[in-house]
């Protein structure tokens, strides 16, 4: 496969990352500011903020690193190979942490939105957490179709 095929792709994925960068730079701290001026006995909520937002970033961005390392794969006709099911099945656990932090996290968006009385806040967190569990389920059902076919490739080549 052409080189630069792909590369339309790998250059999605690092855009991907600019926002979330930019928004734990900038929006974070604002959110995190915010929620301490909403609950000035409780400052704790400014850091609570911080480790669940910045917690969620990390899972992203090695499931994006994975996503960038399966489109090389590609470019070096490795996709039909265990390296490639490997890097889905890290997609599909970062997809799924990050799930699990927000789920965590979901009070936080409860204390926010009840004192702000703002219920779509709650909406944004329920959208935080389904997302990532749709992309975990879509990264499992690759993976399985992925791992099926090299298990026939594979047959294939014993048989000739």
């Amino acid at each position: 496969m052409k080189r630069g095929s792909t590369l339309f792709l790998k250059t999605a994925v690092v855009l991907m990352g600019v926002p979330v960068l930019l928004l734990c730079i900038f929006l974070v701290p604002e959110i995190a500011n915010f929620a301490a001026e909403l609950y000035p006995d409780h400052t704790y909520l400014k850091y609570l903020v911080f480790l669940v937002m910045y917690a969620a970033a990390i899972p992203y961005y090695i499931a994006l690193y994975q996503a960038f390392k399966l489109l090389s794969y590609i470019d070096k006709n490795d996709a039909f190979s265990q390296i490639s099911v490997e890097a889905l099945m890290k997609i599909k656990y970062s997809a799924i942490s990050i799930s699990v932090i927000y789920v965590l996290g979901l009070p936080l968006f409860y204390l926010i939105a009840e004192r702000d009385d703002a219920p779509g806040v709650i909406l944004v967190g329920l959208g935080l957490i389904f997302a990532p569990l749709v992309i975990a389920v879509f990264a499992a059902v690759l993976q399985r179709l992925l791992q099926e076919a090299i298990n026939m490739k594979l047959e294939n080549d014993l048989t000739v």
